[in-house]
């Protein structure tokens, strides 16, 4: 399975090198070499409709976690206007792992949550590899009851494997700070999107996941664990991670058609790696829209629509 896609985004990196190369060559020389550009640029097609024919759910998983995959610091550049960064949690410190701020996306002001993984070495140490710490959570809420004040609408930005879980965290409150966010969330009185951009994961994703609209990217994925967690505890060995996502239900599609999610945001070809500009368009219209449906609704019918939305999720018998 791994093979497989692995061998075929080899495939399609060798493809953009030939015609890059075609097409400096073409200029360089002043030589037309557009119909070999057209047949490699087919070929490439051909080749994404293979590898995305059938995804399996680890498959969607390696591609939530690739590393050229756009981060939450891309869209925020892309697609918000004005963006001023919010620091600190009045505490302790300045979590890096978590990204706060105002902006304006389209004609709209907004308050940015949005989870960091850093992308050079430097970036993905001082951030944690994107697993917040308390003090991220903590100003996470601290900037969302700003929001509530002024009636600013929050979109939260999630991408993170999981929250900190070392002794420090621990020590520092991270189960009361990430239980805290999801208690306040369900009673801010202003409207909250949140959309999966890369991976979900578990109580990294929920402490600031509460929200009126749930999104996700095509290629995201959604969990209570990561498959390699998940297959650590039930054959005690990450080489079952593969049979661990497909039991989850962690992909885009599963999550739909469970209730969980309200809507799939589509990805380009190849993925949002391959066009990063071109998913932050597509994302910006799907919050504006979003913000559009949500900006008159009552507070009172709001918060009502935000608990049911929740207390109806899972399957469940009542005598």
């Amino acid at each position: 399975m791994e093979n497989n896609y692995v061998s075929s985004e080899i495939a399609v990196n060798e493809l953009d090198d030939r015609i890059r190369s075609l097409r400096n060559r073409a200029t360089v020389e002043n030589v037309d070499f557009e119909e070999e550009i057209e047949k490699l640029e087919k070929q490439k097609d051909e080749l994404f409709k293979k590898q995305f024919s059938n995804l399996a759910a680890y498959d969607i998983v390696k591609i939530a976690r690739h590393p050229l995959r756009p981060s939450s610091i891309d869209y925020i550049s892309f697609m918000v206007d004005d963006f001023i960064e919010l620091h600190g949690d009045r505490r302790f410190g300045d979590d890096k792992a978590i990204i706060s701020g105002m902006g304006k996306i389209g004609n709209y002001k907004v308050m940015i949550i949005a989870q960091w993984k850093g992308k050079t070495t430097k970036e993905r140490i001082s951030c944690n590899f994107g697993m917040p710490n308390p003090e991220g959570y903590r100003k996470a809420l601290l900037k969302m009851k700003l929001a509530e004040k002024y009636r600013i609408p929050i979109v939260t930005i999630i991408d993170t494997p999981g929250a900190n879980p070392d002794i420090g965290a621990e020590e520092r409150g991270q189960a009361q700070a990430i239980a805290e966010n999801i208690h306040s969330m369900f009673m801010l009185k202003t409207p909250i999107i949140s959309v999966v951009i890369g991976e979900g994961g578990s109580g990294g994703a929920l402490g600031i996941g509460v929200c009126d609209k749930f999104s996700i990217l095509q290629y995201a994925y959604f969990s209570v664990i990561s498959p390699e967690g998940c297959a650590a505890i039930l054959w005690k060995h990450s080489k079952h991670a593969d049979a661990a996502a497909n039991a989850l239900k962690l992909t885009a599609n599963d999550l739909y058609e469970h209730g969980i999610v309200d809507q799939i945001i589509p990805e380009p070809a190849g993925a949002a790696n391959r066009s990063p500009k071109e998913m932050a368009t597509t994302l910006k219209d799907a919050l504006i829209k979003n913000i559009e449906e949500l900006k008159d609704v009552p507070i009172d019918v709001l918060l009502e629509n935000r608990y049911k939305k929740y207390r109806k999720i899972g399957a469940f018998f009542e005598n």
